[in-house]
C-alpha cells in the first residue's frame, strides 16, 4: 500500500459549472477551428523514402561505441522535409527483432495512416514491411516514432523530425536539436531493464546521460548578432526539460508544430515528451560571448549545449512562420466538460503497476493487441466546439497526447489560461486539474496516452472517436 500511495494522491474534483453554456459553446464554435477546413491544394509532387529499422552500433554519447535501434542506421533518424501540399509516401521495412510501427506524431492525416497497432493497423512483423502515404496538410515541426513497446524502441534510438515548409523560400540558418537521456548499465550499453516497478512507481525511465543530437553537451558556433531558427525536439521517454538560453534573446514563434499567434518569451519553456519547439534565437553582439544552455527542470541542473559567439557572418533571413489564428475562447473554463479524463493508478497487470486512464488500463504490443476494444469508448462529434479535462489523481507527471487533433489548454485547476498556441501534447502536474479545447476535425479512432512511454506501456491509453 506505502508503494500505491507513491503513486496516488486524493484530489477534489472541481464542480461543473452551468453557465448559459448552449450559449457559450454555440459563441465559442463560431470562433472555430482554423483546421475544420484547410485544405491545402496538393502540389502534385510525391515525397518517397525508405525507412529501415534495424540494430546498428554507432559513435554517441562522446565518442562511445552504443548499441542501438535506428532508422536507416542513423540517430536521429533521417529528417524528412515536405512543403504543404506534397504528398509523403514512405516505405518502412522492419528489420528489428520485435513487431514495429511509425506514427507520425502531430500530423493530421487519414486515420489509417496513424501507425497504431490494433487499431489503424496490424503490429509489422520481423522482417515485415508497410507503406505510409498522407498529404502534408499543415506546415510545422513534427516527428516519427514506433507506437508499440515504445518504452523500448524509442529509448534504443527510433526517431526522427518531419517537417512541413509552408513554402519555397530563401535558405535559412536552421538548426535542429532532438533531446534525449539515456540510462545505460555497468557495461555502457543501454540498460535493457525497461518498465520496470522504479520508473512506474515515479515519471518513467529517465537516463543518466542527456544528449542533443545524440552528443553529450556539443558547442554551437553563432556569428555576432546572427539570428537562426532553432527547431527543439523531446525525444525522452520521460524526462521533461526547460531549456535556459541566458542573455541570449530567444522568442517562441512555434510549439508543437504550428506557429503561435505572435513571438512569445522564452523566459519558462518546458518540453514534456513528444513536445517541439520553434525558437527564433539571436546571439549577443559581441564575439567571443558564450553561454551554456542549462536545463532548469529540476533542482539538479543539466548541461545541455554551449553556444559560443564566432565573427559575424553574411545575414540569413530567418523564415518566421506566419502568424497562426489562435483563438482566445474566452468563458471557456466556465462551461462544464464534455468528457473527464481521470489519470490513476492501481497495482497489478504485466508490469505489476498498471497506469489507467479513469479506472481502465489498456495495452497494445504483439501480446494483447486491443481486440477488446470493438468500439472507442468515447465519442466526440466533427466540427463541434469541445471541452475535456484531464483530472490528475496521482503524484506524478503526465504529459497527455491527442492523435490526429490539435487542442489549446483553456484553463489549469478552473484558473483561466490563453496560451496563444496549439498543442498535442499537454503536461498534467500532480493532483492537477487541466481543461483544453478543441474542434475535432478528423474522423476516425484516435489514441489518447500519456507520452512517458513507461505509464503508456502499463495502460495509460484509451480511444477516442470522431465521428462525422
Amino acid at each position: 500500500m506505502r508503494f500505491l500511495a507513491l503513486l496516488l494522491a486524493p484530489l477534489a474534483i472541481l464542480p461543473a459549472c452551468k453557465d448559459s453554456e448552449g450559449r457559450a459553446v454555440e459563441r465559442l464554435a463560431a470562433e472555430a477551428s482554423p483546421f475544420l477546413e484547410r485544405k491545402p491544394a496538393s502540389t502534385g509532387r510525391i515525397r518517397e523514402l525508405d525507412l529501415v529499422a534495424a540494430p546498428t552500433n554507432l559513435a554517441l554519447l562522446d565518442g562511445r561505441s552504443l548499441d542501438v535501434w535506428a532508422y536507416n542506421g542513423q540517430l536521429p533518424g533521417p529528417t524528412i522535409r515536405v512543403m504543404v501540399g506534397d504528398t509523403l509516401r514512405v516505405r518502412f521495412l522492419n528489420r528489428l527483432p520485435q513487431p514495429s510501427t511509425i506514427h507520425w506524431h502531430g500530423i493530421r492525416l487519414p486515420n489509417g495512416m496513424d501507425g497504431v497497432p490494433g487499431v489503424t493497423q496490424p503490429p509489422i512483423p520481423p522482417g515485415g514491411s508497410f507503406v505510409y502515404e498522407f498529404v502534408a496538410r499543415d506546415p510545422g515541426t513534427f516527428w516519427y516514432h514506433p507506437h508499440i513497446r515504445g518504452s523500448e524502441q524509442l529509448e534504443r534510438g527510433l526517431y526522427g523530425m518531419l517537417i512541413v515548409e509552408e513554402a519555397e523560400a530563401p535558405p535559412e540558418r536552421e538548426i535542429l536539436w532532438v533531446l534525449d537521456d539515456w540510462r545505460l548499465d555497468e557495461t555502457g550499453q543501454i540498460d535493457p531493464r525497461f518498465v520496470t516497478r522504479g520508473d512506474l512507481a515515479h515519471d518513467g525511465r529517465w537516463g543518466t546521460v542527456i544528449t542533443v543530437n545524440g552528443d553529450v553537451a556539443p558547442d554551437l558556433v553563432l556569428g555576432e548578432g546572427e539570428r537562426v531558427r532553432l527547431r527543439i525536439l523531446n525525444a525522452a521517454n520521460g524526462r521533461v526539460f526547460r531549456p535556459d538560453f541566458g542573455a541570449f534573446d530567444a522568442r517562441v514563434i512555434a510549439f508543437d508544430g504550428l506557429a503561435t499567434a505572435r513571438p512569445l518569451p522564452a523566459d519558462d519553456l518546458v518540453l514534456a515528451p513528444g513536445n517541439r519547439v520553434d525558437l527564433d534565437l539571436v546571439a549577443s553582439s559581441r564575439q567571443g560571448d558564450r553561454i551554456r544552455v542549462m536545463d532548469r527542470f529540476t533542482r539538479r541542473e543539466n548541461h545541455l549545449a554551449t553556444i559560443r559567439v564566432g565573427p559575424s557572418l553574411a545575414p540569413i533571413v530567418v523564415r518566421r512562420p506566419n502568424p497562426g489564428f489562435v483563438p482566445t475562447w474566452s468563458g471557456a473554463e466556465a462551461i462544464a466538460p464534455d468528457v473527464t479524463f481521470r489519470l490513476n493508478a492501481k497495482l497489478g497487470g504485466p508490469f505489476g503497476v498498471q497506469w489507467m486512464i479513469n479506472d481502465h488500463p489498456m495495452h497494445h504490443d504483439d501480446q494483447s493487441p486491443i481486440s477488446e476494444w470493438h468500439e472507442p469508448p468515447y465519442r466526440l462529434r466533427r466540427g463541434k466546439w469541445t471541452k475535456l479535462r484531464f483530472v490528475n489523481e496521482s503524484a506524478r507527471l503526465h504529459p497527455m497526447h491527442l492523435h490526429g487533433q490539435f487542442f489549446k489548454v483553456v484553463a489549469r485547476d478552473g484558473r483561466p489560461v490563453d496560451e496563444e498556441h496549439w498543442r498535442d501534447t499537454v503536461l498534467v502536474g500532480p493532483r492537477e486539474t487541466v481543461d483544453v479545447g478543441l474542434v475535432p476535425t478528423e474522423p476516425g479512432s484516435w489514441m489518447l496516452h500519456c507520452h512517458i512511454m513507461e505509464h503508456q506501456d502499463a495502460g495509460m491509453m484509451t480511444l477516442i472517436a470522431v465521428d462525422g
